[in-house]
């Protein structure tokens, strides 16, 4: 697996490895072994999938507040998406700044993404499957999220549209005013 850092501490993108002959092709998606090898040693407790049928659609910013903040590992396995992920730790030199990469079933890549930040994603395609591994499990009480469009964080979204939103993503706040309890170097 090729790991690669961003220009924001803890966040990696992966890619795994992809091993095709006339039948097909087979990848391993996680290897717990092989990432702590590569300095990476996260429990994983809960696996995740959505579903989303229509190209435009946005789920996030979401975050759990600690102590049931949450790593997660995220991959797309059919269609497309553009995902996003923006640090929200307190006195990080990279604090507010973001990061977005296209995950697709075709490119295989993967997103680590650590506690202490707002996690979100635009589907790019039409019918989209989004699969994530986390290291605590769901705490609808510490769950929280930040508006999609704030413009002190100002994502640069790949497709110039008014994204499709659930209702709770409406309604988030802007970062600014958003429930925070992580302090940069607190986080796994």
């Amino acid at each position: 697996m090729q790991i690669t850092e961003t220009f924001i501490q803890g966040l990696k993108v992966l890619e795994p490895k992809v091993f095709g002959d006339h039948r097909g092709w087979f990848m391993e998606t996680y290897n717990e072994e092989n990432l702590i090898q590569e300095g990476i040693d996260i429990k994983f407790v809960q696996d995740n999938q959505s579903f989303s049928a229509a190209k435009g659609t946005l789920r996030g910013l979401h975050y759990q507040l600690n102590p049931k903040a949450q790593t997660k590992l995220v991959r797309c396995t059919k269609g497309a998406i553009f995902d996003v992920a923006v640090d929200i730790r307190k006195g990080s030199p990279t604090f507010g700044k973001w990061f977005g990469v296209e995950l697709s079933a075709e490119n295989k890549k993967q997103l680590l993404i650590p506690q202490g930040f707002a996690h979100g994603f635009m589907t790019i395609t039409d019918d989209v499957e989004v699969q994530y591994k986390v290291d605590n499990l769901y705490a609808p009480d510490c769950d929280r999220g930040i508006i999609w469009n704030d413009s002190a964080i100002n994502i640069e979204w790949p497709l110039d549209i008014t994204p499709i939103l659930s209702e709770k993503d409406e309604k988030a706040p802007f970062l600014k005013d958003a429930d925070n309890n992580f302090q940069y170097g607190d986080t796994k």
